[in-house]
């Protein structure tokens, strides 16, 4: 099955829905991102596609990238080095059990929903919105 049909068009919705309802209330940007392979070490895969998504590229450096190549099952979350800098050093580990618990049970969208919606927690409280933010990147999953 390809990445792209791995995942309903309702479901790529709430997970569009839950990178919307993140972003609300700061100035940071979560994309996700899903490949049917990941070739190589998954954090360099994630690290390359968080540059060729042109997530550094945030004023603040507070970008948050979820990544997923579901034939693998392998997954990676990188922030950008702003966010890094202010959560606390087990913050990404966590999220990535909270992750793997729900892929387990083959909830996987309930997983990238959920790392979603702690990623804007942590950016809403580093990175608050201010009245002149935009929206630097797309809401929609890439693939």
């Amino acid at each position: 099955m390809s990445a792209r049909k791995f995942f309903t068009q309702q479901q790529l919705d709430d997970i569009k829905l839950s990178v919307q309802s993140a972003e609300l209330d700061t100035s940071g940007e979560i994309r996700v991102h899903i490949e049917e392979v990941c070739k190589g070490e998954v954090l360099d895969r994630a690290a390359y596609i968080f540059q060729k998504l042109g997530m550094t590229k945030t004023e603040l450096r507070n970008g948050v990238l979820i990544y997923l190549a579901i034939k693998n099952r392998k997954f990676a979350i990188i922030g950008d080095a702003g966010i890094n800098a202010k959560v606390p050093s087990d913050f990404w580990d966590k999220t990535k059990t909270i992750m793997l618990n729900n892929f387990r049970d083959g909830l996987f969208t309930e997983g990238l929903c959920q790392a979603v919606l702690l990623a804007g927690e942590q950016l809403k409280q580093h990175f608050p919105h201010q009245r002149d933010d935009i929206n630097e990147l797309p809401d929609e999953v890439s693939f």
